[in-house]
């Protein structure tokens, strides 16, 4: 155990070629003797050299430092210094050496940054091919387990997958997907969420025992744009397929909304499935709403105020004067057209043995956009 004030341990330094170095500071000679500016052929040799450095893991500092040590001991050995018999001469070797090290210096960092942005390429490609398999199932389930270790994910257990979409599209490495991606992994665990992006949308897969996730992901999508958005949370689901299940259901869900009308920002496609049901049979929703609601058509001015009434009678638990005050019109002007709902439908929304079949048909009516969009009878 260490003692309570010992210094931290060194940063530990991976080797670099001696001889790949000292071939480099053999330029350096030929240019104290030329005056001459490092040829094109050497710049692209550091950049070889430092690009191989990268790849074993060698830190840029200490790459640099290396180089920089290995001139500054053979400095007052290059054989123009030698040379020159006066102080102008030794102005000029001095002047071209120092030149050659900054050129040598930003050939080295080019190099090393080159290769290092090539990682970063290879690191996101793997990690986008990984995410497309996770998404959409497109691999092996065990293999699949295996490569979401590499990224701190675990498959184990019931997972859920929150999706969120705004106006312009959520990419890898933009500015709100890094803020929310650094949100979450700072206040979970890195194994407990994993932020990527998928067609547009800012994709979160999470466990389910982890509840919080969803409301934490919203919360952060809400202060990182500034344009109207919603997030869809899907049910948990166990394995990796539960995962390919709940990321298409949360897809699902945001586009139910978008059908519906809805704007609030957060949406459980729990809260969504008598939708989902319905339009499963798109030809009996059909039926069911020309059958009930067909009526409604003969209405003055149309069936839309007499279908958002009913709507909205049926979501303030069939009450006339909350009805009254969410429509902003007084409680006769409710009484009357519910009064005229059961005059041209046959069906009192007032009859609980009747209200059911109205309020699925007024669901059905949402899910089918009428009668903004005509019904299409099934043929």
């Amino acid at each position: 155990m260490p003692a309570p004030n010992a210094a931290p341990a060194a940063e530990s330094k991976p080797p670099t070629s001696v001889a790949d170095m000292s071939r480099h500071v053999e330029h350096l000679a030929a240019v104290s003797l030329s005056k001459r500016r490092l040829t094109e052929e050497d710049l692209a040799g550091l950049r070889q050299f430092a690009a191989a450095a990268a790849d074993r893991g060698t830190a840029l500092r200490f790459l640099v430092a290396d180089y920089l040590d290995s001139v500054c001991r053979a400095w007052m050995d290059l054989p123009g210094f030698r040379q020159a018999t006066d102080p102008q001469g030794l102005k000029e070797v001095a002047s071209a050496v120092i030149r050659a090290i900054g050129d040598a210096t930003v050939a080295l960092t080019e190099g090393y940054e080159t290769a290092h942005r090539a990682a970063i390429r290879g690191e996101e490609a793997t990690r986008r091919e990984f995410v497309g398999d996770l998404l959409e199932g497109r691999t092996d389930l065990g293999r699949l387990a295996e490569r979401a270790e590499r990224f701190g994910l675990r498959l184990i257990g019931p997972h859920q997958v929150t999706v969120a979409r705004a106006e312009s599209a959520f990419e890898a490495g933009d500015d709100t997907t890094r803020y929310v991606e650094e949100a979450l992994t700072g206040r979970f665990r890195t194994q407990d969420v994993l932020i990527t992006t998928k067609d547009g949308l800012l994709v979160c897969v999470s466990p389910g025992a982890v509840s919080e996730v969803p409301d934490c992901f919203a919360a952060k999508v809400g202060d990182a744009v500034d344009e109207s958005y919603q997030v869809a949370v899907s049910r948990p689901r166990p394995g990796p397929s539960g995962i390919v299940r709940s990321y298409q259901e949360a897809r699902g869900t945001l586009d139910l909304t978008a059908l519906l009308g809805l704007t609030t920002p957060l949406v459980h496609a729990s809260d969504l499935l008598v939708f989902q049901v319905l339009g499963r049979d798109r030809a009996a929703i059909t039926d069911l709403v020309a059958t009930v609601l067909g009526g409604l058509e003969g209405a003055r001015g149309g069936p839309r105020a007499l279908l958002d009434t009913l709507t909205s009678y049926f979501a303030s638990g069939c009450l006339n004067t909350a009805t009254a005050r969410q429509l902003a019109v007084s409680v006769r002007t409710v009484t009357y057209r519910l009064t005229r709902i059961r005059e041209l439908t046959g069906h009192d929304p007032t009859d609980p043995d009747q209200r059911y079949i109205l309020q699925t048909a007024a669901l059905g009516a949402r899910l089918l956009n009428w009668p903004s969009r005509p019904l299409q009878p099934a043929e």
